[in-house]
């Protein structure tokens, strides 16, 4: 990394939710941030959850998102390296936004290297203990024979049928709380991670509680949080973690709060 450079790791961000009216005025923030950042930015992540919904078919993709999507084309245009990671909500994501953005699509972690630091990211949807009929799902959404039978569907009928399963899965939900160190799954995997590899920096999305925690002396778990009530997204120096908020139109340093309890139905 080039001194002054920095990374920068978003997740969470739910475009399209809950409506096209109020994502859009969380889309132009996003693009606000994005003209900031590209300023002095090595590389950015997106870590997953980007869209609310994604479902792409060989030669037609959900509509919308032209504000964000034609800044990311930019921002990959000027030089600057930019990772989309699959997340629960945007899981078939194939080769639409790595051909027209440029963008590098990841649907696994990733492990890399900065500065002599390793830096282990990934959604964080299915991992660590427990959580077994989620898991099973996902396997089932995740297979290529399903995908391909639905994708005989007419988009109309697909997409609708989509955003339906994710408005009902939201709605089961009450809240994202933090459940406490020794309950949240991806903590538990990235204990269990450190026991047999090290990584410095462990780097995840899904659980909107922004945080970040020391594992032992040198390792860290960063969760970047969410777009929808926090606006938080992790920087890294080449040296060390921060989280900031960009709520209020501005970057701030953010100050966790793990007692808050995020409502779902905040909208």
């Amino acid at each position: 990394m080039q001194k002054n450079k920095k990374i920068y790791f978003l997740s969470d961000i739910h475009l399209g939710l809950p409506n096209h009216e109020k994502s859009l005025v969380r889309e132009k923030l996003l693009v606000k941030l994005l003209d900031e950042i590209k300023i002095d930015a090595h590389e950015i992540y997106f870590v997953g959850d980007i869209f609310d919904f994604w479902w792409e078919y060989k030669r037609v993709a959900p509509r919308g998102y032209i504000r964000f999507l034609g800044k990311i084309a930019e921002i990959a245009d000027s030089g600057i390296p930019v990772h989309f990671f699959t997340g629960n909500h945007d899981l078939w994501m194939r080769d639409y936004l790595p051909t027209e953005l440029g963008v590098k699509l990841h649907t696994e972690e990733l492990i890399f290297s900065r500065n002599g630091k390793t830096i282990f990211a990934a959604h964080g949807d299915g991992l660590g203990p427990g959580d077994k009929g989620y898991k099973l799902l996902k396997k089932v959404f995740a297979n290529r024979f399903l995908q391909w039978c639905l994708s005989r569907f007419y988009p109309n009928f697909a997409f609708g049928l989509a955003e339906r399963w994710s408005q009902s899965s939201r709605k089961k939900e009450k809240s994202y709380k933090y459940m406490g160190e020794g309950k949240e799954n991806i903590i538990q995997f990235a204990k269990q991670q450190l026991e047999r590899q090290h990584y410095d920096f462990q780097v995840f999305g899904h659980r909107h509680f922004p945080m970040i925690l020391g594992l032992n002396e040198h390792a860290k778990f960063i969760n970047i949080g969410d777009w929808i009530v926090n606006f938080t997204f992790a920087v890294f120096d080449g040296n060390d973690f921060e989280l900031r908020t960009f709520k209020n139109g501005k970057q701030e340093k953010f100050t966790t709060n793990l007692e808050a309890e995020y409502k779902i139905n905040i909208f």
